[in-house]
């Protein structure tokens, strides 16, 4: 199967590409290569390269000749610095993808699978033991200040438990990066429908891994914590350190997305398909943290009880979905992949130095080519 990869070169998407090619399929390559994601230019990986931007139709109608099927992972990600990044997010995100679909319908390209996220959902699931389950609004910003970081239940205001989310919860994105992220599925959905394509939307969790951007403010939170060890400081965890979220290593993450362009063309005509992809193991923030550290070796975690308004407290989903009907099922424990993370190499990004050997020692033998770009930082591809 001949796949275009839009940010074939970005963390996520490199890795989809080595994935591909290890199954026997012949990835294309697409990406803008932009330096806001690419401080460094990356080397070929010995699949086809085409170098353009997402949103140029001209060049995205070149790309899609002969092609089988679309996996899409360009994208601008992270929280960003400010609202006024807003523009930007929703050029790359959602004009890239409309382009991009437009292009498929001329092409006669019916497959897509799409890079989606788990921050459509806001926060996750929460249980009252006296309402059942409840969707407590976003927190205030009183009960941040104050320290008071667990939701309560909207409608009694006691305790509530945190539990998995299904993919048919209602969707409820709390930033500008979530709002173009259900933005893409909705268009990918619209497109199934008015073409007859067939579309999945793989929403990821916390992804990490050997490639991570280092020092952006539109990294995740893993490579945050593993830019400060390499800088010799303490991570600096937000709030209490409690918030679960499921860390999934990228390699997982590639063979997902391999799974689904496998399996895209079993699905019914005209339909969009979402499936969570987590490891199905929550673990806190604060563990990602002590697990880096230790496995680095640093100095140990700062808790700051600081916050950021938009930020959701706990956000863990169920994956029972994609294991049932595709068959995928996550290979790398987080203790092991952690351990790895910790000593791989990351990218530099536009806003810092590339790291030195002492700083990133070599990747290890384990990891592939490259990692999966699925979703290209601050940039589409």
């Amino acid at each position: 199967m001949r796949v275009l990869v839009t940010g074939g070169a970005g963390f996520i998407g490199s890795h989809i590409v080595a994935d591909l090619t290890a199954r026997g399929h012949e990835p294309v390559v697409f990406d803008a290569l932009l330096a806001a994601a690419h401080a460094q230019r990356p080397s070929p990986s010995g699949a086809e390269w085409i170098e353009a931007d997402v949103r140029d139709r001209p060049a995205v109608e070149k790309a899609l000749r002969g092609v089988d099927a679309v996996c899409h992972q360009a994208a601008m990600v992270g929280l960003g610095k400010h609202f006024a990044d807003a523009p930007s997010y929703v050029s790359c995100n959602d004009l890239g993808t409309a382009v991009l679909l437009a292009a498929m319908e001329g092409a006669g390209v019916r497959d897509l699978v799409l890079a989606g996220s788990m921050v459509v959902y806001g926060e996750g699931r929460y249980d009252c033991a006296r309402h059942g389950t409840v969707r407590p609004g976003p927190r205030a910003p009183a009960d941040l200040e104050a320290g008071r970081f667990e939701p309560a239940c909207p409608e009694c205001g006691d305790a509530v438990a945190p539990g998995l989310v299904t993919e048919d919860a209602p969707v409820d994105p709390r930033n500008v990066y979530a709002t173009t992220k259900l933005a893409q599925e909705h268009l990918a959905a619209a497109w199934a429908r008015a073409t007859g394509g067939r579309a999945v939307a793989l929403r990821y969790h916390n992804v990490y891994g050997p490639g991570m951007p280092r020092d952006t403010p539109y990294a995740g939170v893993a490579s945050f914590f593993r830019s400060a060890l390499a800088r010799g400081t303490a991570p600096v965890v937000f709030e209490d350190g409690g918030q679960r979220r499921d860390f999934v290593h990228v390699r997982d993450i590639a063979s997902a997305n391999t799974a689904a362009l496998e399996g895209v063309r079993d699905r019914a005509d005209g339909e969009l398909r979402a499936y969570n992809v987590g490891s199905g193991e929550p673990h806190t923030i604060l563990e990602m943290a002590q697990q880096l550290a230790t496995a680095y070796p640093g100095p140990a975690p700062l808790v700051t009880g600081e916050y950021r308004l938009g930020d959701v407290r706990h956000i863990t989903a169920s994956s029972r979905r994609i294991r049932s009907e595709l068959g995928w099922l996550p290979a790398v424990p987080f203790t092991g992949g952690v351990a790895e993370f910790a000593h791989a190499s990351m990218r530099p990004s536009a806003e810092s130095p590339a790291e030195s050997p002492a700083e990133s020692p070599a990747e290890s033998p384990a990891e592939s080519p490259a990692e999966s770009p699925a979703e290209s930082p601050a940039a589409p591809a």
